[in-house]
């Protein structure tokens, strides 16, 4: 068992989602040999925090915090949300990344009402929050994905416009959030109009982007860097539970099993076959039994 800071709970894991950057972590180095990679875990509050703040023991919670690939994990009370019994302990394992990152990216855009967005990347688990995230707030939401197939449910869920890469496309952009980077970064970048903003969440396709010369000169444009916001976890994740236990926010999960298959879900989500997120079940618990799917899908 991991020894906590006053300030800490230990968390029973039973969930844990795997994203592009776990994979990226361990391919690039940054995760070094030996490390426990993963971000997001959701399981129950095994020990309370000594100092008296946060939930008792017993609480279901979902968490942002390093190392999440563990049977037992320490977070910082900051770090975490409760977990009504409305929600899944699954669909929970899937916010704080994925859904942090699209809730805050989204904020850092400025007012979205009445905006044209773009959101590429948008089958993945970043891309479907903030279709549908920039949907409420009363964006013009245009969802680029990979191929025909992966833009199904998007409409659904707030798209006003699928479009394969960005085919199709017309008129100027004023926000984008980019999960692909490379080449599409710089097609992108030439559709943005005079004060638009590109928010730089991911670069899934593992390229470069090579801008041509005085691309970058004439109306003010901005492409600005992300990174999740760790002063705001707890609200922002009760904002995102609170959503979803509405029904106002779906979750999409495309994979699902133990954790002993992480070689298997690394490769579907590598291979561009989950739509939406891939969550790994640490714990064999009631809930992963009834709701958990077992299999690629």
């Amino acid at each position: 068992m991991p020894a906590p800071e006053p300030s800490h709970v230990v968390l029973d894991v039973q969930h844990a989602a795997l994203n592009y950057g776990d994979l990226n972590d361990v391919k690039s180095g940054r995760a070094p040999p030996g490390a426990v990679p993963g971000s997001d875990a959701s399981g129950t509050v095994a020990r309370a925090a000594a100092n008296g703040a946060g939930p008792p023991a017993g609480t279901r919670v979902v968490a942002l915090v390093p190392g999440a690939f563990a049977e037992h994990v320490v977070v910082d009370v900051d770090a975490l949300a409760e977990v009504p019994e409305s929600v899944s302990l699954a669909e929970a394992a899937t916010l704080p990344v994925a859904g942090l990152a699209a809730l805050q990216a989204l904020r850092a855009a400025g007012s979205l009402l009445g905006r044209r967005v773009l959101i590429t990347g948008a089958s993945g688990g970043v891309g479907r929050f903030a279709v549908q995230l920039a949907a409420r707030a009363g964006a013009h939401v245009i969802a680029s994905v990979g191929s025909p197939a992966r833009g199904a449910g998007l409409a659904e869920v707030g798209a006003d416009q699928v479009v394969v890469g960005l085919d199709g496309i017309e008129g100027p952009l004023d926000v984008v959030l980019d999960n692909v980077g490379g080449p599409q970064l710089v097609g992108v970048w030439n559709l943005l109009s005079p004060g638009g903003n590109i928010q730089s969440i991911g670069w899934t396709s593992g390229e470069p982007a090579s801008f041509p010369p005085y691309s970058t000169i004439g109306q003010p444009r901005s492409l600005t860097s992300f990174l999740i916001d760790g002063s705001d976890v707890n609200s922002d994740l009760a904002t995102l539970i609170g959503l979803v236990a509405a029904g106002d926010l779906t979750v999409e999960i495309g994979w699902q099993g133990s954790w002993e298959r992480v070689t298997e879900a690394a490769e579907a989500l590598a291979g561009r076959r989950v739509t939406g997120k891939a969550v790994l079940d640490v714990a064999t618990s009631p809930e992963a039994v009834t709701r958990g799917r077992g299999s690629a899908c």
